[in-house]
């Protein structure tokens, strides 16, 4: 099909264990590919991904007019510590605010158990003789010297980035500023990241920590992204790159690397973001989503068609409980993001026995070099998609439409002899007891995101996309008593399709701590003011019209002496005095609907101000149709599958997709298609409804 020159969308997502392509035309044509990720080198998987693509279609790189990206390179480079080598400049005293945090630890009882270490180390953490209160008054003027000391210690030492986080800084930013300015003088090409800006709210430790971070990541981030850009320009493809922030919005390439923290749980809000689209498409008003791919299983909930978002998350943490009190296990990022959950259980997921004989499933995982056994690319460790395998739920001969060969023996194999062979059992019972203990995991994650937090799922349907999501969704479901689960077009690419959906989206905050009965409306109208300067300037300098952006308004608030706030919206119109009284009463409200009670008559205390800048894309999917499928080059011969000792092991007819009719059909039943595996275990029903989601229902 004929299209006109810079007209195609690409939707690109780098997995664990796959990097996933998504190719759009206005008219709603889609081509897609998966190829494995190269984790040496991210960018030869998403050129070459590309350039398949256009060479596939016959398109012409210029053809290509925006590419949205959803990244790892952030999340890795904490989790690996491969960030840059950072120094922290901080009030003199408070040099091990790092270490101290919140002094909450996940595990009060274990002896054994070390915080993570600090992203500085402590000689590179350097105090400087200052002091402000509370209100921004000066206690104690900025020794100009003790700050050039330090920043002459730092770059001898190599430093690449610095943070600058001083006390109170969030009410009066003029010493952080003033300390730039020195930077600029002594060190011009050092990266420097002030929490006055990066995050001008009130906390020592989360504002200390989210600087540090970005700091962290800035030249790792800034290097990927303009390597990227410039990987793709020799190739003829100039399109401009869009990252996937936390929060389910968009931004540009050059805003992602001068604030990095707002990429790092880039990947998983994407999917989010879909399975958002295709429940207001279905008119479904809650769901559970469930995302499961090479190395993590991830869980989310849309309620009244909302997203759920979080003001702050740990990176590093393992899995995200829902009543976020279990913290201290991770690096703590204050940066809104879509509230998910997720644990270290993929198809790539290492399984293994420990010295006492017991099995377990991850954390660890074969990502995609050497990736599982059957893969056959040099990896010598059982992983879950290998237990599947054996199962029966995979392709005995090749995945991908026939693009990735499958040695079954080998994997049988080694999952007998590491595996079956020390537990004392069949292969088949110790690969099905592998497979409850990775459903295990999921229902885990998805209590996570609803029981804990007093939504039942049994209300809810299930979202199932990812490569193995499909596989393990309809037993997630039964443990959980969800009656139906939804499998989407091209679910193992869903993700990317999340990217393409994705609004630009840009955050702005500043903490004003006030009570209301005190707050002056024109001092809170003259914040917004100077955060709405603040985001504009941001929207010019992507060379993008504010014009074309909607404005939303909000506040943190909390009864006095409380620590945590809740977040209430806010209009457009100015705020007057009669506005303000109002608010104890609609703060007392959510209070109420949060927590079960209120406290009328206690001050209520306003904590930050926010703006948010959105420009909505595209609210409704097109109607999709496919350039042209992937050629199926596999058998869809039935087979035998294990479905545990009850059962055992059933012929299973195996059918692609379109062969799903709208009347539903029993199981068991065995779906393959290009991206995934849908498994229908007996006592469910499953069929196929307009928009060709697969729906499986559960008897």
């Amino acid at each position: 099909m004929a299209n006109s020159a810079s007209s195609l969308r690409i939707g690109v997502d780098i997995g664990g264990t796959f990097t996933d392509l998504v190719l759009i035309n206005p008219t709603g044509q889609v081509a897609t590919r998966k190829v494995s990720t190269t984790p040496d080198d991210y960018l030869r998987a998403i050129r070459e991904g590309i350039l398949d693509l256009l060479d596939e279609l016959a398109f012409p790189p210029e053809s290509i007019c925006e590419i949205i990206h959803g990244t790892t390179v952030a999340t890795n480079s904490i989790l690996e510590h491969r960030g840059a080598r950072t120094g922290l400049l901080t009030t003199r005293g408070f040099r091990d605010t790092l270490e101290i945090g919140r002094l909450r630890y996940p595990r009060l009882y274990d002896l054994t158990w070390q915080k993570p270490p600090p992203l500085v180390e402590r000689r590179w953490r350097r105090e400087v003789s200052e002091r402000l209160d509370a209100r921004g008054q000066v206690v104690e003027p900025l020794d100009e010297a003790s700050v050039r000391e330090a920043i002459a210690f730092l770059v001898g030492e190599g430093v690449q980035s610095l943070a600058v986080s001083l006390v109170h800084s969030y009410a009066n930013p003029a010493h952080e500023q003033k300390v730039a300015e020195l930077i600029g003088e002594l060190a011009p090409g050092l990266m420097l990241s002030l929490s006055s800006e990066v995050l001008p709210e009130i906390g020592e430790y989360e504002r200390t920590s989210t600087t540090v971070i970005n700091a962290y990541l800035q030249p790792v981030v800034g290097r990927y992204l303009a390597d990227l850009e410039a990987d793709l320009a020799r190739h003829g493809i100039g399109a401009p790159v869009l990252v996937m922030q936390s929060n389910g919005g968009v931004m540009s390439a050059s805003s992602a690397a001068r604030r990095p923290i707002h990429i790092v749980e880039s990947g998983p809000a994407a999917g989010v973001i879909a399975a958002q689209h295709l429940a207001i498409r279905l008119d479904l008003a809650d769901v559970i989503t469930l995302d499961m791919g090479g190395t993590t299983a991830k869980s989310s909930i849309v309620e009244n068609r909302k997203l759920q978002h979080v003001r702050e998350y740990e990176v590093g943490a393992g899995l995200n409980v829902g009543n976020r009190l279990n913290r201290g296990a991770g690096y703590i990022l204050r940066v809104p993001a879509i509230d998910v959950a997720e644990v270290g259980a993929g198809g790539g997921s290492i399984i293994w026995v420990d010295p006492a004989g017991s099995l377990h499933v991850g954390p660890r995982s074969a990502g995609a070099a050497p990736g599982p056994v059957c893969y056959d690319a040099g990896g010598k460790e059982p992983t879950l998609t290998d237990a599947n395998l054996i199962l029966g739920y995979l392709n005995p001969a090749a995945l991908l439409g026939g693009a990735l060969p499958i040695d079954y023996e080998r994997a049988e194999n080694v999952f007998a002899a590491k595996i079956a062979k020390p537990l004392g059992m069949d292969t088949l019972e110790a690969a099905f007891g592998v497979h409850r203990l990775a459903v295990a995991n999921m229902v885990r994650v998805v209590k996570a995101v609803s029981s804990e937090r007093g939504r039942d799922p049994r209300r809810f349907s299930l979202i199932a996309y990812g490569g193995n999501g499909p596989v393990h969704a309809a037993l997630v479901a039964r443990e959980l008593g969800i009656r139906r689960v939804i499998v989407p077009r091209w679910p193992g690419l869903f993700s990317a399709f999340g990217l393409l959906g994705a609004d630009l989206a840009h955050h702005v905050s500043r903490t004003i701590l006030r009570v209301t009965r005190d707050l002056d409306p024109n001092e809170l109208e003259a914040t917004f003011e100077a955060l709405d300067s603040t985001i504009r300037a941001e929207l010019r300098r992507e060379n993008n019209d504010p014009a074309g952006y909607r404005f939303e308004r909000a506040l943190d608030l909390r009864y006095a002496g409380q620590s945590f706030e809740l977040r209430l919206p806010l209009g457009p119109d100015r705020l007057d005095a009669s506005a303000l009284r109002a608010l104890d009463d609609r703060f007392g409200a959510e209070h109420e609907r949060t927590y079960g009670h209120r406290a009328d008559g206690d001050p209520v205390e306003l904590v930050n101000v926010r703006l948010s800048a959105v420009a909505q894309r595209s609210s409704a999917e097109p109607e999709w149709s496919e350039f042209r499928r992937p050629k199926a080059e596999v058998s869809l011969a039935p087979r035998f599958a294990y479905f545990g000792p009850t059962l055992g092991s059933l012929e299973v007819p195996v059918i692609g997709r379109n062969a799903v009719d709208q009347v539903p059909r029993p199981g068991p039943l065995i779906v393959e298609e290009y991206d995934a595996t849908t498994v229908v275990p007996p006592e469910a029903v499953i069929w196929r409804d307009r928009l060709d989601n697969l729906i499986v229902d559960l008897r």
